[in-house]
C-alpha cells in the first residue's frame, strides 16, 4: 500500500485528505520511487485555492517535485537504478509516500547530500538556474534584484547569483534581513513605500535584472529599475493569490504587460519564465533539467551551496505544512518527509 495526500477541490489546507492505495507497477519506462522528501512550492498554494495556470482537475495529489530512492523499475528501464537516489520534478503526484515517475525525468542526487536538502533545489534550483544563466544570462560584475530573497527560489537565486560573482539586492520583510544578508546580498524592506529610490541609491545606473515572482502593479516599478540592455525575468503572479475570479486572467494581463514592453525602443527586455516550456521537445527539455539540476547539486555536494529547509513535516501532517509555508513567516521551504523518518529525526514537525 501507498499513502498520498489529496487535494480534492478549493479548500484550507485542513481539507487536504490523507488515502492510501494499492502500490501501483511501473510501466515502460517509468520507476517507482519511494519518496524521502516533497516539498511545499507557491505552485501547491496556488492550487488549493484554484489559482494555479494549468493545473489539472480536482481532485488530485500535489508534489511539484520530489528526492526520492527507486524502488523498482518498469520494461525499458535500466534496472540499475534500484537501490539509487534521484531527484525529479514532477508538477503533481510528490505528496506521497512512492510515486510512479519517467526514468527520464529522474536526475543523480550525488553521494552525502541530504535528501530534504537536495529537496530544496529541485524546482528552485532549476528554476533559479535557468533564470540566471538561460534567461537573463547574467555576467561577473553584474548587479542584480531579487524579489523574495527569503523564499524557497529567491534564496537559491541569491546564492548561484552571488557565486557567479553577481552583487545582489535582494527584497524581504526586515525579520529576515540578517539571513538575506547572511546569504551574500544587501536586504532592502519591500513593503517600503522608497524601495525604488533606494535600489537606485544602490544601483544609479540601474540593476541589469530583476526577478519578480509577485506580478501585480508592483511589475512596473520591476521594469522601471532596468539599466538599459537589462532583463526583466517574471515568473509568477503571487500579488494574485488570494484575488478570487480566474486563474487566468492576471497571467494574460501580465503577458499582455510583457509583450508591449519589448516593443519599447528603450534597450530593456521583459520575459516570463515557464519552468516547463519545451516539454514537447521531452528529450531536449529532459537534457537541460539534468544538466541544470545537476550544477545545483554538484555545488550542493562541494559545500558551497547552503540549502535552506524551513521545517520537515511528517506527510501525514501536510495540512501544518501547508499553513507553514503560506504563512510568511520563514525563510527557505517546507520539506514534507516519511512520518517513520520525521520521528527518527525528532526534528521540527516531528511532534
Amino acid at each position: 500500500m501507498i499513502t498520498e495526500v489529496v487535494l480534492p477541490g478549493q479548500v484550507e489546507p485542513e481539507g487536504l485528505e490523507l488515502r492510501t492505495r494499492p502500490r501501483p507497477e511501473p510501466g515502460p519506462g517509468q520507476a517507482l520511487v519511494a519518496v524521502e522528501a516533497s516539498g511545499i512550492s507557491f505552485a501547491e498554494q496556488q492550487m488549493r485555492r484554484g489559482k494555479y495556470y494549468d493545473q489539472p482537475p480536482f481532485p488530485f495529489v500535489p508534489g511539484y517535485d520530489l528526492v526520492g530512492t527507486v524502488v523498482s523499475t518498469g520494461p525499458g528501464v535500466d534496472p540499475a537504478l534500484r537501490g539509487r537516489r534521484f531527484a525529479a520534478l514532477m508538477k503533481i503526484g510528490g505528496w506521497a509516500s512512492h510515486a510512479l515517475v519517467d526514468a527520464g525525468d529522474l536526475v543523480e542526487v550525488p553521494e552525502g547530500v541530504d535528501a530534504a536538502e537536495a529537496e530544496t533545489v529541485v524546482v528552485n534550483g532549476v528554476t533559479a538556474w535557468q533564470m540566471l544563466h538561460r534567461v537573463a544570462k547574467v555576467r561577473p560584475g553584474m548587479t542584480v534584484l531579487v524579489h523574495g530573497a527569503n523564499g524557497g527560489v529567491g534564496t537559491t537565486l541569491v546564492q548561484l547569483a552571488r557565486h557567479s560573482g553577481i552583487k545582489v539586492i535582494g527584497t524581504a520583510s526586515p525579520r529576515h534581513h540578517d539571513a538575506v544578508h547572511t546569504l551574500g546580498a544587501t536586504p532592502l524592506d519591500y513593503r517600503d513605500p522608497d524601495l525604488p529610490a533606494q535600489v537606485r541609491a544602490l544601483a544609479p545606473g540601474g540593476v541589469d535584472a530583476v526577478f519578480d515572482h509577485i506580478g501585480g502593479e508592483g511589475i512596473v516599478d520591476s521594469f522601471r529599475l532596468l539599466a538599459r540592455g537589462g532583463t526583466l525575468v517574471s515568473y509568477g503572479t503571487a500579488a494574485t493569490r488570494d484575488v478570487p475570479g480566474s486563474s487566468r486572467a492576471p497571467v494574460l494581463k501580465l503577458f499582455a504587460r510583457l509583450a508591449l514592453w519589448n516593443l519599447l525602443p528603450n534597450g530593456r527586455r521583459a520575459h516570463f519564465y515557464n519552468l516547463w516550456a519545451g516539454r514537447r521537445r521531452l528529450a531536449a527539455f529532459q537534457g537541460r533539467v539534468r544538466a541544470d539540476l545537476g550544477q545545483v547539486l554538484a555545488l550542493m555536494a562541494k559545500g558551497e551551496f547552503t540549502a535552506l529547509v524551513a521545517a520537515r513535516i511528517p506527510l501525514s501532517d501536510a495540512a501544518r505544512a501547508m499553513r507553514l509555508a503560506e504563512s510568511g513567516t520563514i525563510a527557505g521551504k517546507v520539506v514534507l518527509v516519511p512520518d517513520e523518518d520525521a520521528r527518527r529525526r525528532g526534528e521540527e514537525g516531528a511532534r
